[in-house]
């Protein structure tokens, strides 16, 4: 019964009301450490100032992609900006014509339920490779496991010859600050590469995301949209923050360390913190139910697995304040 009540929790992070509404005994504020975002969000220098009166021009809707573009070194053409990559995913299979999807597992819920197919993620490494077009994540969702660009360019290499697609959601890619395979590509690839701009600059709920593919594929994708696929503020804030190195520098070298701090926490508690991306941690192996349940009671929401009953997966905590929180709780359970 307990887990019926507790299904959407266990599909996707984020869910704060739900989750006070299901224990409204948690101290408040909650601590929401169930998803993968920067805790510590971008913001501008200075004001931005944006219109909401007009609709956006194309000229600064093609400044967004070309900022982006900059960012994710590559060509602006090659660059489709969209209202979040969540529904760019839903999508896929109007792009692809149909074509069958084969979806690493375990994986974003969002592939698997687009997929027709699954496959082993840990079966990346290997030379056989599934019928259908290839869909997984880089880095890893929840594992946090970064494939090398050159295995995926092998990969990508052996799909083409098969006259197949090959979709990489690097949704987490940016805190890396490496990885991407983006800068290999030459351009007429059939390979697509969904990028998220909420997570690693903590702003989500902008509904920000961009597809790169082949022309014709990024071609598809504005017919779809439509001349103003997102908001004033989603291009203004975006082109802003994309060119912002500084930050981004900083924010890398911030992230890195909390997550050092993280693990060191977590390990206190005999929890094996496991995965190499810096905006949150895999344990696997250990009483999750358990876990989940008595952090809740504390007003701290993590990420547990209905597929895994015992992984847990620990968002970022923004600060000293919050890990400290964090390991409080975990000392009570």
């Amino acid at each position: 019964m307990m887990q019926e009540k507790l299904h959407g929790l266990w599909q996707h992070g984020g869910r704060i009301d739900e989750a006070a509404r299901l224990f409204p005994a948690a101290p408040t504020p909650w601590l929401d450490l169930s998803t993968g975002i920067n805790p510590v969000a971008w913001a501008p220098r200075a004001p931005l100032e944006v219109n909401s009166g007009p609709l956006p021009t194309t000229d600064a809707l093609r400044s967004l992609e070309a900022a982006a573009a900059d960012w994710f070194q590559t060509q602006p053409e090659h660059v489709a900006a969209v209202p979040g990559t969540d529904l760019a995913i839903r999508l896929l299979p109007t792009w692809l014509n149909g074509a069958a999807i084969v979806a690493a597992s375990p994986g974003y819920a969002t592939h698997l339920q687009v997929a027709s197919g699954r496959v082993a993620s840990s079966a990346l490494d290997s030379a056989d490779l599934p019928d259908g077009a290839l869909l997984f994540a880089n880095p890893s969702n929840p594992e946090g496991r970064m494939l090398p660009a050159a295995r995926i360019l092998s990969m990508s290499a052996h799909l083409d010859r098969r006259n197949r697609w090959m979709i990489v959601d690097e949704a987490f890619a940016d805190a890396m600050g490496e990885g991407s395979i983006l800068p290999h590509l030459k351009g007429g690839e059939a390979v697509i590469v969904l990028r998220s701009f909420g997570k690693f600059f903590g702003l989500a709920g902008l509904r920000l995301g961009f597809v790169i593919g082949p022309p014709v594929l990024v071609a598809a994708v504005r017919r779809t949209f439509g001349d103003w696929p997102v908001s004033a503020q989603a291009i203004a804030w975006g082109t802003a923050a994309y060119r912002d190195r500084a930050w981004a520098d900083a924010a890398r070298r911030r992230l890195k360390e909390q997550a050092a701090a993280l693990d060191a926490r977590l390990a206190r508690h005999g929890l094996k913190a496991e995965g190499s991306c810096p905006l949150f941690r895999l344990v696997q192996d250990c009483p999750a139910g358990k876990i989940f349940l008595g952090l809740a009671g504390a007003g701290i929401l993590v990420r547990p697995f209905a597929d895994n009953p015992r992984w847990l997966r620990f968002g970022l905590p923004a600060d000293d304040a919050a890990l400290d929180r964090l390991d409080r709780a975990l000392s009570l359970g």
